[in-house]
């Protein structure tokens, strides 16, 4: 949705300016780790083969900054032992149901299904795949609106939000002005032409005087020319995410917690969910589906893509609406997910505001001290998060000079073309906040009732990187989550010299970028995992 959307910004902006080694790996054996040579560049444009699964190849061998996957498989892991490795996915849900996930979704044991008992006591009846903490919500107001809707408190929080707000609203209604000009502009060229798909070359052949029509064909034209003939499944989207901020994530007179029934300001009250971990409507787990299949879509089945890890099962855990997540359901998922043997979990996920911070600070420090490790998305708004104005919760650190717990990895997004521009400009980025970057654009994966789609974002670096983890505790189980976060840190491959930052593309060190200057590679994890296992 995200390049569909500069699209069809860009072509509505061009109309307003018109018109307004196998698996020795024994220290008596010298196995070199990847490194990016200076030179790599990829000299043709990337196959839609190679685009499917291109965060599995090799900088060196394939000229693009993948993780090393397959060269780990092929020349690492061949026929070496690993163990079961449980992944928590804190996320909109999973389709636990689907073809190329139903074999390596987690089931309690412990539960026995549909009795409609707390078998385990672990207060969750019928917890057979995981819980969703959500119920049958499914949209809700981001932070910033639920601050608002409390009322003026005098505080620099709500002043912070109430001007945070105003410039979200200005900017929905903008895009809504945008995406109803464009779905305007589309049906009247459908009624020119009296079919509901049409062509450049149908579009070419209409001459009038009117200048309106002559505005919807300019504008439709160059949307055909640059989003393709699929073009409206990316407006719908496109559509959807402006509708649903002005419906309900910006809307201060809609409740979307009310359905829930519990009360989301005191964390003593966990009496409140369900067992659907996809939630009311499959389609709407379409975000954590399309995570779960990053880590662990199986490998080599000739469907779909391939996961990252091999012997892992998914947790799933909903607590993640269209809108902002409430501190608690985070709070109580991790927490959740900890007790029922995750040992890394997934959190792509985040915002701006956190009332209740302390609450999942507290849930990371019981995480560490299970030796869970927490791997979460930076966020995808092209921002310093080491600035205070630019935070992105849940973090790990409350004043940028010290980290409170040494489990939690913050990954950024990569491109898949190695050069200045290897950091995706959505990405957020900082020195302290952000740890490491793996690939996030253009990431193809599950999706609900069988599918398979691209997608981006730091979301989906996330996982990547999450792959990666499950993958060195698996074969390297006795290594602690500590280790595992200092692995993929400093057994990453570099990034160039020179990266490019932000929308606004600004030219920055890589040791600017993020507290280690690399991108997570998986060949070199798991040579550094051995040689620390010894």
């Amino acid at each position: 949705m995200n390049n569909f959307k500069s699209i069809l910004i860009s072509a509505f902006a061009v109309l307003v300016l018109a018109s307004c080694g196998a698996s020795k790996t024994a220290s008596n054996v010298s196995l070199l780790p990847e490194t990016a040579p200076l030179n790599v560049q990829k000299k043709a444009p990337i196959s839609e083969e190679n685009l499917k699964r291109w965060s599995h190849l090799d900088i060196v061998k394939d000229t693009i900054p993948g993780m090393s996957v397959d060269r780990a498989y092929a020349e690492l892991l061949k026929n070496k032992k690993s163990v079961k490795v449980i992944v928590g996915i804190v996320d909109s849900g999973v389709d636990i149901e689907h073809e190329d996930l139903k074999s390596v979704i987690w089931t309690n044991k412990k539960e026995i299904p549909g009795n409609g008992i707390d078998d385990d006591k672990n207060g969750y009846i019928d917890d057979i795949h995981g819980w969703n903490f959500l119920g049958d919500a499914g949209k809700e107001n981001l932070e910033m609106t639920r601050i608002l809707k409390k009322g003026d408190d005098g505080s620099a929080t709500y002043k912070s939000a109430l001007a945070a707000y105003d410039e979200k609203y200005s900017k929905a209604m903008k895009d809504k002005m945008q995406v109803d000009f464009l779905m305007a502009a589309d049906k009247s060229m459908q009624k020119q032409l009296n079919k509901e798909e049409y062509t450049v070359e149908d579009l070419n052949g209409i001459v009038t005087t009117d200048a309106d029509l002559n505005k919807s064909k300019k504008i439709m034209t160059r949307i055909l020319t640059t989003g393709g003939p699929d073009f409206r499944t990316g407006l719908k989207e496109y559509s959807d995410y402006v509708y649903d901020q002005l419906n309900y994530n910006l809307n201060k007179e809609f409740d979307g917690r009310k359905i829930v029934g519990d009360n989301p300001e005191d964390i003593k009250n966990t009496k409140y969910g369900n067992n659907t971990v996809y939630g009311p409507d499959k389609e709407e787990a379409l975000h954590g589906t399309h995570v779960a299949g990053i880590i662990a879509q199986v490998r080599n089945n000739n469907i779909g893509g391939d996961g990252i890890a091999n012997n892992v099962e998914i947790m799933a855990v909903r607590a993640v609406p269209n809108g902002d997540e409430y501190d608690k359901d985070i709070a109580l998922a991790i927490r959740y997910a900890v007790d029922n043997g995750a040992k890394v979990i997934n959190g792509s996920f985040g915002k701006s505001y956190s009332p209740h911070k302390q609450w999942v600070y507290d849930a990371i420090k019981y995480a560490e001290k299970k030796d869970v490790l927490f791997v979460h998305a930076s966020g995808n708004d092209g921002q310093n998060i080491d600035l205070p104005e630019n935070a992105n919760f849940p973090n790990d650190s409350d004043d940028n000079k010290k980290e409170f717990v040494s489990n939690v990895l913050t990954v950024g997004a990569l491109n898949y073309v190695y050069g200045d521009g290897v950091i995706a400009d959505f990405s957020n980025y900082g020195t302290f906040n952000v740890d490491v970057y793996a690939p996030g654009t253009e990431i193809y994966a599950t999706v609900p009732n069988n599918k398979y789609k691209f997608e981006q974002g730091t979301s989906m670096a996330s996982p990547n990187a999450a792959g990666v983890a499950a993958l060195i505790r698996s074969y390297y189980p006795k290594l602690s989550a500590k280790q595992v976060k200092q692995i993929l840190m400093d057994s990453g491959t570099p990034l160039p010299k020179t990266v490019e930052l932000g929308s606004s593309h600004e030219k920055k060190s890589a040791s600017e970028s993020s507290k280690s200057g690399k991108m997570v590679n998986a060949y070199n994890a798991l040579l550094m995992a051995e040689k620390m296992s010894k």
